[in-house]
């Protein structure tokens, strides 16, 4: 969404199409359970730009090497550039690339940028880091002198990613399918038959694949976890 909101603000994203909730000048990849949460590129138009998010806000999804793969190939033949969002990559458990760079031909084509905020939980802090490779560097702006001390956060991560789990079990207990909440502190959970507007954030607020989905997150405390669970199952 914050891609979507600075691409509105500085005008570049053309007039809303009032039925689908969608911009005019923004190439939405249709990623739903269905394809795994990933797009068919080769019906994918090109585009200059290529925003990215893996692990994925708000499906959860962590992007295997084979799908990144195509992501870098499909960028090279359209002489489009990646903007690979890995603000969550400190969350994957099993074989998935943390990074863009781990795959052949990505430095030539694709910008990384990650968040401290989203590793800690402290979200209402702007701090974070972007790699640009040499190849796609137009200007170096003055370099930082100081080096910060190394944040530990590893045992946050941990509780979150244990958060998550009783999330993810709490919806599975329900009889909802549930996607992500294994590689990320996102659970994406499906509501059938139910306007997205009715429960939670809205899931349509992501985009028109997000219709009857609702985002839920594993950042707060263990006891207001516990309690959500608790409600969620006396819901339904």
């Amino acid at each position: 969404m914050a891609y979507i909101d600075s691409s509105v603000i500085i005008g570049q994203a053309g007039d809303v199409e009032k039925e689908s909730g969608s911009y005019e000048n923004i190439k939405y990849m249709k990623c739903e359970p269905e394809n795994s949460f990933f797009p068919d590129l080769s019906k994918t138009a090109r585009t200059n730009v290529i925003f990215f998010c893996s692990p994925n806000n708000p499906t959860g999804h962590a992007a295997s090497r084979q799908q990144l793969e195509q992501v870098v190939r499909f960028a090279q033949e359209n002489g489009s550039i990646i903007v690979y969002d890995s603000a969550y990559a400190v969350y994957i458990s099993d074989e998935s690339p943390r990074s863009i760079y781990e795959i052949p031909g990505a430095e030539k084509v694709a910008i990384e940028v990650s968040s401290f905020p989203k590793i800690a939980g402290f979200t209402g802090v702007r701090l974070g880091w972007t790699v640009v490779p040499k190849d796609l560097l137009y200007s170096n702006g003055f370099p930082v002198i100081n080096d910060f001390n190394r944040i530990a956060v590893i045992s946050l991560i941990d509780y979150y990613k244990e958060n998550a789990e009783i999330l993810l079990e709490t919806f599975k207990s329900m009889g909802l399918r549930v996607y992500g909440g294994v590689n990320a502190p996102y659970l994406w959970v499906h509501f059938p038959s139910s306007n997205s507007w009715d429960v939670f954030v809205p899931g349509s607020g992501f985009g028109p694949a997000g219709k009857e989905f609702i985002r839920v997150t594993a950042f707060g405390q263990r006891e207001n976890i516990l309690e959500a669970s608790r409600r969620l199952r006396s819901f339904l």
